[in-house]
């Protein structure tokens, strides 16, 4: 799989990293421009930009759905998979203040490289994530193959537990299903979040406290359903949810199947009870 290599550093003090998202700055902030696709690559006055980690979807550390405030999953593994995140990329001493952002951490930044094929809708440049000495020349495409792929932070993560596999069209065969055997082997440790993802077992909802405070479930299923219950101002009945699913019209590939439906086919809804029929990584989605 061709991706753009860009080399820089990490810097997270003044921001909010969490599991699967950080802030980086290129050697050459030129070489934003050379990234592919349909959005722009935003970053800010000094040439850093957030990216989101290709593949995967870590726990929520601070969601604002688009009717309500500022919302997390249960912290333990949210919290873990952010540490964990820092930890891999070599920062030490990471305290955070009362809202999550950082205050200090050991160094300053940390050198490392990115490989991508686009950008996300809010201006986040999607990618893999490495650390240290670029496996290319920056501004250059290489070939990304699996031994590659399992050097990255999207592989650790995912190779811990603490992140959900979330595929999506750009990302080719060969890489998803390297990540697919990381996620089939923490699963059947139960490693991380595996020990109490209630996913397709099935989550009772009774209030947005049960998706905050209780239930671990695919962050991708989280937020809708927080955006439902923030729509529903302390409704907690899930009656409307599958045509609330169905009005936001996310399409998703079921790869077992080789059917491509909406999200709402891969959701059920049995009174308060939800849950998903198929696994995350049985699941390829169409980027908004």
């Amino acid at each position: 799989m061709p991706m753009l290599v860009i080399e820089g550093t990490y810097r997270i003090t003044g921001a909010r990293p969490d599991g699967d998202s950080i802030r980086f700055y290129p050697t050459d902030p030129a070489h934003w421009d050379l990234v592919e696709g349909k959005h722009r690559v935003q970053r800010n006055a000094t040439g850093g930009a957030q990216l989101r980690l290709d593949a995967i979807d870590a726990l929520e550390t601070h969601y604002i759905p688009a009717h309500g405030h500022e919302l997390h999953q249960p912290a333990p593994y949210a919290d873990q998979a952010a540490g964990e995140l820092l930890s891999w990329l070599g920062f030490t001493g990471v305290t955070r203040d009362g809202h999550g952002t950082v205050s200090a951490a050991e160094p300053a930044q940390l050198p490392g490289y990115l490989l991508t094929r686009g950008a996300d809708l809010y201006g986040r440049c999607v990618a893999l994530v490495g650390k240290g000495a670029a496996p290319g020349t920056s501004g250059e495409r290489i070939r990304v193959e699996a031994a590659l792929l399992e050097e990255t932070a999207n592989f650790h993560q995912l190779a811990e537990g603490l992140a959900y596999p979330t595929y999506y069209r750009n990302l080719y065969v060969d890489l998803r299903q390297a990540l697919t055997a990381a996620v089939d082997a923490a699963r059947s440790k139960g490693v991380g979040l595996w020990s109490l993802d209630v996913t397709q077992s099935g989550a009772r909802i009774d209030g947005l406290e049960s998706i905050t405070a209780d239930a671990v479930i695919m962050p991708k299923l989280f937020r809708r359903l927080a955006d439902y219950l923030a729509l529903g101002a302390g409704d907690p009945s899930l009656a409307g949810f599958a045509a609330f699913l169905d009005q936001r019209g996310d399409r998703v590939l079921i790869v077992s199947r080789g059917q491509y439906t909406g999200f709402e086919t891969v959701v059920e809804v049995s009174g308060q009870t939800v849950r998903m029929n198929r696994p995350p990584e049985d699941l390829v989605f169409d980027e908004g």
